[in-house]
């Protein structure tokens, strides 16, 4: 039976033990014959020919195939902190002299990790400079690839001969515990051997128009490339055809999206929105004005609009949503803003009432004649608060829905509903946008809108999956905001300080936020992601252990006890009751607290002017997207804003990088870009936040937007001459496997 791609992986590890074929299936998840040549070398070794270590040279680059004759661990006081560290050392025999090599590490589970792949007997390339120290050779920042402990003699020339039939470039593949990059380059080259012939996918006016290379020479330049020109080119082909699929996906999604029909808002006379628009103190920004001009584009279209609003923290992302709503109560249908927490429901809630003034009073002897009636509801509502709301909402009196998950529910009814906006879009799943958006008799318009695109919003951005609509102008009044890193693992002193500036800016009559990343002991607000908890194959370092974050409780209590006694200190977090939390906010917004330790529901939405500063503790549990986020809380009054950031991550940690970058800039587009390098871009398909692992195999979203763009262009093309890809059956089938996926829902749905 010959063996194909869809064959199982068990059909080219043939005599393999059950042992190591867990760890190819489990460990790698690689099931089939496709998914094992699918699983490339992530990088390199450059082998020219192997070194033979006879006459060795101050700084010459050596590439050599040993043993590991010697192996020691030892721990030492790192001279800068102080703190324990350890050091592996270990000796690699060579045909010629040994040589030694040196790896530190700050923690015992790194420590462990790199004795484990120099353990004594082990075997592998090894790369590095030849240098010496007291009298003896050693490989200075060595590389190396293990490939196995030693069998038997004749073992080291068996093996130089398989490395060298490599060429100038040995693969290093991705490995799980138990395997060897030698292990997966054995069977990989096997099952190069026994496959036949791979069909091609993507038609070859396609191949010729964007330079892409045949599917055969992308396997075999991949897995065995000659030079770095064959690699370029093989990766070039994998992440092409998966942008293509993905393209296809989009392109077919939206497609069937303006097939289906949508009700067209054009606003009628717009008598409500120029009531509106008369009444408001202030010009719109220009800003404002184009993309505005574009959604009422967008509604007055018979298919639904599909738009992301995004725009700084403070830009006016609101008001833009508001004047789309009440063209959407103009053509005589329903708008319902979806928000996350009660806190942000409210706020948005009395700053849209304030804004409408008695235009919010329809309905009403104290309304005016164009006005709606505006309705909020959330889930601490009793049931007789409910029910009024409810039936104004059912019967279309009520024009504007304000609430949080609590408009999910099934007694929840809509007479009309035109138009769903969804701030903070990134804290909604799929299916809970879809529950909102299925309400509606036909395909309602979506606006989401964020104040910092988190990686997938970004990704969907790049894909085309959404319209964009940005802001990128700030209104009058806005002031700049100082951000600092308070580095507590160099300098734990520095934390008196910070309250110390805490108290002189209360003594100036301004009020201070103080974020924390828990509730109490281990419990973190709901929906909000620790940035500890996302995977990192490449860096076990992340595995450390680390000690308790700080908690608002427990700082409520130290720091009324201690550094702020005899300041009115406040608490907010989502586990309060709903009038709780609002008699808080209402006590800060009105100057009755001085410093407010709260959790991440302040991260948007809450506007008071007079608080000037904001201290953010262990702000390495925070991603970029929510630092940025929660700093735009300050400086909202015209009077200068500072942030401080303390965190006990060391010196060129991943965690201290992060913070950095926050403190940096206050551009949040170009935070936004830092957050999708260094978090990745989530699952771009599916339901799953950023951070997490990517539904991308080969792409990835900054690095090839050029790709990602030409496949667009690419896919567009295909489906207006081919719709159903008839004339592409390979590319027709990859479309509808990926289709057919859980993952392909996001792109149904949202």
């Amino acid at each position: 039976m010959a063996i194909t791609l869809d064959s199982p992986l068990t059909a080219v590890l043939g005599a393999a033990k059950p042992a190591q074929r867990k760890k190819f299936e489990d460990g790698l998840g690689l099931r089939t014959v496709g998914d094992l040549l699918r699983h490339f070398p992530r990088r390199y070794l450059e082998t020219g020919s192997l070194t033979r270590v006879s006459d060795l040279r101050m700084g010459q680059l050596l590439c050599v195939v040993g043993e590991i004759g010697e192996s020691r661990t030892h721990t030492y006081a790192a001279r800068r902190t102080g703190r324990r560290a350890y050091r592996v050392e270990a000796t690699l025999r060579t045909g010629g002299p040994s040589l030694r090599m040196t790896f530190f590490a700050k923690s015992q589970h790194m420590a462990e990790w790199h004795a484990r792949r120099v353990a004594v007997g082990n075997r592998g390339v090894f790369l590095g400079k030849a240098d010496r120290f007291r009298d003896q050779w050693q490989l200075t920042n060595p590389q190396l690839s293990i490939f196995g402990m030693t069998d038997g003699e004749g073992e080291e020339d068996s093996a130089v001969q398989e490395v060298l039939e490599f060429g100038a470039l040995y693969p290093i593949y991705p490995l799980t515990k138990g395997l060897q990059t030698w292990d997966v380059a054995r069977a990989v080259k096997f099952a190069r051997e026994v496959v036949g012939e791979v069909a091609e996918i993507l038609p070859a006016p396609v191949r010729e128009e964007y330079d892409v290379a045949a599917i055969g020479d992308a396997y075999a330049w991949v897995h065995r490339p000659e030079d770095r020109a064959q690699v370029a080119r093989a990766h070039h082909r994998f992440r092409f055809e998966e942008a293509l699929v993905t393209q296809l996906v989009l392109g077919r999604r939206r497609r069937a999206r303006r097939a289906e029909g949508a009700t067209a808002r054009t606003g009628a006379d717009g008598a409500l929105l120029r009531a509106f628009d008369a009444g408001l103190p202030f010009d719109l920004t220009a800003g404002q004005v184009e993309v505005g001009a574009e959604i009422e584009r967008d509604l007055a279209q018979p298919h639904p609009m599909n738009r992301l609003l995004q725009g700084e923290v403070g830009s006016g992302k609101t008001l833009v949503a508001l004047r789309a709503m009440l063209r959407v109560v103009d053509s005589g249908g329903q708008a319902a803003l979806l928000a996350p927490t009660e806190v942000l429901a409210q706020q948005h809630y009395r700053s849209i009432v304030t804004m409408l003034g008695e235009l919010a009073l329809g309905g009403t002897i104290f309304g005016a004649g164009e006005g709606t009636r505006v309705e909020l509801l959330t889930g601490s509502m009793t049931k007789s608060q409910r029910t009024a709301p409810l039936s104004r909402i059912a019967s279309g009196e009520a024009g504007i829905v304000i609430g949080t998950h609590a408009l999910l529910q099934d007694q929840v009814l809509f007479a009309d509903l035109g138009l769903v906006v969804v701030d903070e879009q990134h804290r909604f799943g799929v299916e809970q946008r879809a529950a909102l958006t299925d309400k509606a008799a036909a395909p309602p318009h979506l606006l989401v809108m964020t104040a910092t695109p988190i990686p997938r919003t970004v990704a969907m951005t790049v894909f085309g999956d959404l319209e964009t609509s940005t802001l990128t102008e700030l209104p009058a009044g806005r002031a700049p905001i100082q951000t600092n890193v308070v580095p507590l693992a160099e300098q734990p002193g520095w934390a008196a300080r910070v309250w110390e500036r805490v108290r002189e800016e209360v003594d100036k009559g301004h009020q201070v936020y103080v974020v924390c990343p828990r509730i109490a002991g281990d419990e973190a607000e709901a929906g909000q992601v620790d940035v500890h908890d996302l995977p990192d194959e490449e860096d076990p370092e992340e595995e450390r252990p680390r000690p308790p974050a700080a908690a608002v409780e427990e700082i409520v209590a130290r720091l009324g006890a201690g550094a702020l006694e005899g300041l009115r200190l406040g608490r907010l977090h989502g586990r309060l009751p709903a009038d709780e939390k609002d008699a808080t906010m209402r006590a800060f917004a009105a100057g009755d607290i001085d410093v407010l330790v709260s959790t991440t529901v302040i991260e948007v939405g809450v506007d008071v002017a007079n608080a000037t500063a904001m201290v953010i503790l262990d702000a390495d549990h925070f991603g970029v997207s929510q630092l940025h986020q929660l700093r735009g809380r300050v400086g909202r009054g015209g009077l200068p804003g500072l942030c401080l950031l303390l965190s006990h991550a060391e010196a060129g940690s991943p965690a201290r990088e992060r913070l950095e970058a926050v403190a940096s800039t206050t551009d949040g587009f170009v935070l936004s870009r830092v957050d999708l390098e260094m978090r990745r871009e989530g699952d771009v398909l599916g339901a799953s936040q950023a951070g997490g692992r990517s539904s991308l195999e080969n792409l990835r979203v900054l690095r090839d937007e050029d790709t990602i763009l030409a496949a667009r262009a690419a896919a567009e093309g295909l489906l207006d001459d081919d719709p159903d890809l008839l004339r592409a059956p390979g590319l027709g089938d990859a479309v509808r496997r990926l289709e057919q996926t859980q993952q392909a829902d996001f792109v149904d749905k949202s």
